[in-house]
């Protein structure tokens, strides 16, 4: 396992905690008030949450020595005189920050890289790694900016590539977000909209990996388990070279909550082969040994 490889699979077992911690109310509601206008006020962006807000943490979180690099080019940052050299500097942050797998400092690079170009790619770009700083953040200061960010971000992109799936279905996953902050955007971003908009997107394009995720993931928060084994499922016997370990850990957890323990550890089991790394392994260890006991 690489080291992306390695983090994305901590993020599977962190975003459990981000899935059950999350309110379900505006995910399932009944049928005579699906249509109602939102009652909820908008809730704007904290303006004092900026990249500076985000990078303090994040520095710590790498240590030292990543972290030299990116303090470097902060500092010729801050000493560029022209447009084109702030760019090629924030175009390099942004990447520095990837590459140590920090979204939120990522985020604001993008964000101001697509302000200043206007271009799909870093509209796009920006709002995905909006969504990801906010799955896994508790830190409710800064939240409402991240939600904010992707929904500001992904609608640019739209605006740019109206045709686009990727910037469609990051909206929903914005839109569902929104929910446990108690707030809409300006015009609307109910959680039933967010997941019409990933049903569009499955509609458009039945095997989109983010989207049917993201669907099962919700159906979760929702606690239609059910469901979520199906898109799960479906997601599992698709003929891809995607990392199936998000699918069959979301399916284990899905058999655990309707009480089908044989099938969860079974699931479970698959996930730990595909993880091939013994920490993680451990950890899926002991959640088929609470299912055993």
């Amino acid at each position: 396992m690489n080291k992306k490889q390695i983090v994305a699979v901590v993020a599977v077992v962190v975003v459990m905690g981000y899935l059950y911690s999350q309110p379900v109310k505006g995910l399932i509601k009944p049928k005579e008030e699906r249509t109602a206008p939102s009652q909820q006020a908008e809730a704007p962006a904290n303006a004092n949450v900026d990249v500076n807000t985000v990078s303090g943490p994040a520095k710590t979180a790498i240590g030292a020595d990543l972290a030299g690099k990116i303090i470097s080019l902060e500092e010729m940052l801050k000493k560029a005189s022209s447009p084109a050299e702030r760019q090629k500097l924030q175009q390099e942050l942004a990447q520095q920050w990837d590459g140590v797998n920090q979204a939120a400092p990522a985020a604001f690079y993008y964000l101001e890289l697509a302000k200043s170009k206007n271009d799909y790619e870093n509209w796009l770009t920006a709002g995905q790694r909006f969504n990801d700083a906010y799955k896994f953040t508790q830190d409710t200061t800064v939240q409402s900016t991240f939600v904010a960010n992707a929904i500001f971000a992904f609608k640019k992109a739209m605006a740019v590539k109206a045709e686009s799936l990727d910037a469609k279905t990051g909206l929903g996953i914005a839109y569902v977000n929104q929910t446990s902050l108690g707030i809409t955007d300006a015009e609307g971003g109910s959680p039933m909209q967010g997941i019409m908009l990933l049903r569009e997107v499955v509609t458009a394009d039945p095997q989109n990996w983010n989207a049917n995720l993201s669907l099962g993931q919700f159906a979760m928060k929702s606690g239609q388990f059910q469901k979520a084994v199906d898109r799960f499922k479906a997601m599992i016997a698709q003929d891809t070279k995607r990392s199936k370990v998000e699918p069959y850990f979301y399916l284990a957890e899905s058999y655990k909550q309707l009480g089908m323990k044989t099938e969860a550890i079974e699931a479970y089991q698959k996930c730990k082969e595909l993880m091939a790394d013994p920490t993680m392994g451990q950890t899926i260890d002991n959640y088929i040994n609470e299912l055993k006991n």
